[in-house]
């Protein structure tokens, strides 16, 4: 009998149970037993000058958690909740250590854009595109784009919505706020998923559900038009909704 072979759904809640009680063997055998995930969630993040040992170390760790934290009540799978705990823990050392960089292009064309806008808000008296920004620098407006959005202090969705005091995370305004995103994009999930976006996806739904942005102040933003959002909208969630039943 192979110890480390994956478990049954029934038989890993139940480890679960005794783990969170104590059991320091069943914490064991999950762990062991998880080892393949850590290890395809680790070669993710390979080539950051990084041991492979470290990371694997740490995405344990983030394992780990996942066996504490799991609530029993879930109707979802252990591994569909622990792989956004592993891989949190893993990009949390990387930034941690300072190996999570935006490269020096894009902060170079960040900072252009940024004060080219300056500039033409100046000059034109109203908020400027992404379009012609892009235009003044003679660059495509997705390159700009994603200049910006990497550039841009990201705001995570377990944050609190309305202030340190508030019991509210920025998740909830997502789900209140965005029924048509459908029970598929699960809250364990969100935050992994939105990481698959390519910047420019990404940026729309950050400002759409989390920035309460209107799809005509999005299409003003990125220099495009509002039926071109919320063509891309449509789609950006139709895949949400695919990669999360995967």
């Amino acid at each position: 009998m192979n110890e480390n072979a994956p478990l049954a759904a029934e038989e890993t809640r139940e480890l679960i149970r005794r783990a969170q009680q104590g059991d320091e063997a069943a914490q064991e055998r999950l762990t062991l037993c998880n080892t393949a995930l850590v290890k395809s969630i680790v070669k993710r993040y390979m080539n950051r000058h990084v041991e492979y040992d470290d990371l694997f170390q740490i995405g344990c760790m983030g394992l780990v958690k996942a066996i504490r934290n799991f609530d029993l009540s879930y109707d979802v799978r252990f591994s569909t909740y622990a792989v956004p705990m592993i891989a949190g823990e893993i990009k949390r050392f990387l930034r941690d250590d300072g190996m999570i960089k935006v490269s020096r292009s894009l902060k170079e064309l960040a900072a252009q854009a940024a004060a080219v806008r300056e500039r033409l808000s100046a000059e034109q008296g109203r908020d400027v595109g992404v379009s012609e920004i892009a235009d003044a620098l003679q660059v495509d407006a997705e390159e700009i784009a994603a200049a910006l959005e990497a550039a841009r202090p990201h705001m995570s969705i377990y944050e609190p919505a309305y202030g340190d005091d508030s019991d509210a995370l920025m998740l909830d305004r997502v789900q209140d706020g965005a029924d048509e995103m459908g029970e598929t994009l699960n809250r364990v999930l969100l935050k992994e998923l939105l990481g698959t976006l390519e910047p420019r996806e990404r940026t729309i739904i950050l400002l759409r559900y989390f920035s309460d942005k209107t799809q005509n102040e999005i299409a003003a933003q990125m220099g495009i038009s509002q039926v071109q959002v919320s063509r891309l909208e449509s789609k950006i969630l139709q895949k949400l909704r695919e990669r999360a039943a995967k």
